[in-house]
């Protein structure tokens, strides 16, 4: 199986479930990030595309595959930030839409067509987010 890993700044690659591992008790430093960033989010990356929601509110679906994999780094530029930072990501098949869970609990699901907007390639700026898409910013409400 193989993770998004990403920092507060919008850096972030791919690594297998097995470079995670570490058979000494401190650990193993995959994402390096310099200050005043931090490790902000791994996810699991399973589909064919990514949707990177920033502190500015604003949404970039790009594919997949402008993503590096990597065993260990500061990673490529995810999303472009005038201000704030990476606020979520997630990886999803196309063919299956974008989905997301509002703080109520309900399920929105944004399909191929409804998408064209926002996908773009790797380290744009991005839009503003469908209607319906939570106000933390979360893909998980």
């Amino acid at each position: 199986m193989k993770r998004l890993v990403a920092s507060s700044d919008g850096n972030g690659f791919i690594v297998g479930d097995d470079e995670l591992l570490s058979s000494t008790r401190k650990g193993r430093a995959v994402l390096n990030v310099t200050a005043p960033a931090t490790a902000a989010l791994i996810v699991s990356a399973v589909g064919d595309h990514v949707a990177i929601m920033g502190q500015n509110r604003k949404l970039l679906v790009f594919p997949f595959t402008q993503l590096n994999e990597m065993a260990r780094g500061k990673g490529t530029r995810l999303q472009r930030y005038k201000d704030g930072g990476l606020s979520d990501a997630k990886v999803f098949a196309l063919r299956d839409g974008l989905t997301w869970r509002d703080s109520a609990g309900r399920t929105f699901t944004v399909v191929k067509p409804e998408l064209n907007d926002w996908i773009g390639n790797r380290a744009e700026a991005g839009r503003l987010p469908p209607k319906g898409f939570p106000k933390n910013n979360k893909f998980e409400g």
